[in-house]
């Protein structure tokens, strides 16, 4: 009997991973398990390009919109019921498809989550402290002298990694990137990484078009019905923030915009940081027929 596989869609964010794992999916007759992260919330819809109805009616999808932004919700409670799910979908599938951009996320599912030291808890204190005084920016200052690695990968933008990863380089003297992928579980399914990329160019214009979109398609509205929550974690992300400023009269409309696209621009380019460390990505040009995609797919599961 062969192997359960399961089929992970990277690539940096408006790449086109949905597109492409939906084709893959339909092909092998089964279900997409979403890794975005910032699409978990159902409050957050047009800020996080949530699969539209007609995407998700074709192929059932896992961990779209399934929490709310006033749950506690961490990339261990990811892990578990990611895994809980796919050992579900096994049973009746051959083949799994995964996709999102969250690189965290997806190594959780793949390889399990990083055991990290105990730190003193004074430490966060004084971060957020310092987050409050100083703002964000001497914060990632501080992380790019302390574990350059992680201030490639991380999403700097987004406070609570920021400083999960400054306290424990800090608190134990080593950087928080020395001690990723030391303790990878083994799964009961193989896995097959597929990743899309396009010319920077190309990339950062998609980005740009897309941010286009989400505003006209009313992500300044959602963003004045989220205010009120604009404290919550999952809020202090890009598409958001920005337009908060913009709500607090702190910055123009047409800056906080440029804003998203130059902060999704950045996050993209960090995705790929991420990415690039990986050695075993089957890479494609985003314009690369589906068709050919899924041969090489079928060829490697010698079907």
């Amino acid at each position: 009997m062969k192997p359960k596989t399961l089929i992970t869609v990277l690539g940096p964010t408006a790449i086109g991973k949905t597109s492409l794992a939906i084709a893959i999916a339909k092909y092998f007759n089964t279900e997409i398990i979403s890794s975005d992260s910032r699409q978990f919330f159902k409050e957050m819809y047009i800020g996080t390009a949530v699969p539209g109805p007609n995407e998700l009616k074709e192929v059932k999808h896992h961990f779209i919109q399934h929490i709310s932004i006033y749950d506690h919700y961490s990339v261990g409670d990811f892990e578990k019921q990611a895994i809980d799910s796919l050992e579900e979908l096994f049973t009746s599938h051959q083949v799994v498809v995964m996709a999102g951009g969250s690189g965290l996320y997806n190594k959780a599912v793949i390889e399990g989550l990083d055991h990290f030291p105990d730190v003193d808890s004074t430490i966060r204190m004084d971060l957020n402290q310092r987050l409050k005084v100083q703002g964000i920016e001497e914060l990632q200052r501080q992380l790019q002298s302390l574990d350059p690695v992680s201030y490639a990968s991380l999403d700097l933008q987004n406070p609570h990694r920021l400083i999960r990863a400054l306290e424990i380089s800090i608190g134990t003297g080593k950087p928080f990137s020395s001690y990723l992928k030391q303790n990878q579980q083994q799964r009961f399914f193989n896995t097959i990484k597929i990743g899309l990329n396009a010319e920077r160019s190309v990339m950062y214009e998609r980005i740009n078009k897309r941010v286009d979109l989400m505003m006209d398609n009313g992500l300044l509205d959602e963003a004045k019905s989220l205010y009120g929550n604009r404290h919550l974690n999952a809020l202090k992300t890009v598409g958001y923030k920005e337009l908060f400023d913009y709500i607090d009269g702190k910055i123009p409309l047409e800056f906080a915009v440029s804003e998203i696209k130059k902060n999704t621009r950045r996050f993209a380019k960090r995705q790929l940081t991420w990415l690039n460390k990986e050695q075993d990505i089957h890479w494609f040009d985003y314009q690369t027929p589906y068709g050919q995609i899924i041969n090489k797919l079928t060829e490697i599961l010698n079907i």
